[in-house]
């Protein structure tokens, strides 16, 4: 189970590489680009040199910043992490790998469950995708750009899986010597140690971690140095402040077709869903509820004023 959960988690941490669009050289300019189709190119563009940090500065507008790393070090978000489809389990995922002796623990739960087991992968591989878009159909907390974009990423993946060879021990060893050794020497070998680093430094330090997730995919024959190259972005509506924009790309066997919106912050633009979930993530928390002076509630028997005996007749 543990194996399996941190396979799944390195899966799920792909598709965000994939989500941000199309890739180029990294630019110098860490900020949001001046135009729509820009905007994704840079996202992606940071993706692909491993630069988290500069993706969540590319994500989301300056002002937003502050905000977001103190949620971080209160514990109350992870974003931009929470970008990637269950990228909340991150923690989790990295604590598992970097525990002592993983690989040897790892690798005896893949030998038990997984190797050379082709047939039932493929099957799995069928049944989560057809899991995971009724998922993604169903939850309300998606956008319809999501909807649609995520239900084309999980079917590409599916199928993608169903010829990966993913049952191979001896891939399978590889990725797990790989995974292990970058989350050792990440420092996040614990949940905690996310906020103890703060925002900041933990993106810098999951870097490394997120290239040997696409180095350990490759070895499956899921090329993203692909899917980056030859991916387009082109602006297909425009009006004031809010764009849309057209996103095509390789992934495996299929070409991603999408399109998703984008917003004008300032003179930056920023894909609307990661600024939709930055500003929740900026939001302050609730104030605690204090139960008003004299309001009705419960009281404890401290607080419960003292019964007369009965009055006795004379």
């Amino acid at each position: 189970m543990r194996y399996r959960s941190a396979l799944c988690g390195c899966l799920l941490l792909l598709s965000a590489s994939i989500v941000g669009g199309c890739g180029q050289d990294r630019p110098a300019d860490t900020g949001a680009a001046a135009e729509p189709a820009a905007a994704v190119l840079l996202l992606a563009a940071h993706l692909r040199a491993n630069d988290l940090n500069a993706f969540a500065h590319a994500a989301a507008p300056p002002e937003l910043q502050p905000q977001l790393q103190q949620a971080w070090r209160e514990n109350r978000s992870l974003w931009p992490l929470d970008e990637l489809p269950f990228g909340e389990r991150a923690p989790a995922m990295l604590q598992t790998l970097a525990a002592p002796k993983s690989e040897t623990t790892l690798r005896r739960g893949f030998d038990r469950q997984f190797a050379n087991a082709n047939r039932d992968i493929r099957s799995a591989a069928t049944a989560l995708g057809l899991f995971g878009v009724k998922f993604v159909q169903n939850d309300p907390g998606f956008s319809e750009d999501e909807r649609a974009h995520y239900t084309q990423l999980i079917g590409a993946l599916s199928e993608w899986a169903k010829t990966a060879k993913l049952g191979d021990p001896q891939r399978a060893r590889r990725s797990i010597a790989q995974l292990a050794g970058a989350a050792r020497r990440s420092g996040l070998a614990q949940p905690e140690d996310f906020r103890r680093f703060g925002m900041e430094d933990s993106l810098r330090r999951l870097g490394p971690v997120f290239a040997s997730v696409k180095t350990a995919l490759g070895q499956y024959g899921l090329d993203l140095d692909r899917s980056f190259e030859q991916a387009t972005a082109t602006v297909v509506a425009q009006d004031g402040d809010t764009a849309r924009v057209r996103v095509r790309y390789p992934l495996g066997e299929r070409q991603i077709d999408t399109v998703i919106g984008l917003e004008r912050v300032g003179k930056r633009w920023y894909v609307r869903d990661y600024l939709r979930h930055a500003r929740e993530a900026a939001a302050p928390p609730p104030p605690a509820v204090v139960p008003e002076q004299g309001a009705p509630g419960r009281i404890s028997p401290e607080q419960a004023p003292p019964i007369s005996a009965a009055p006795t007749s004379s």
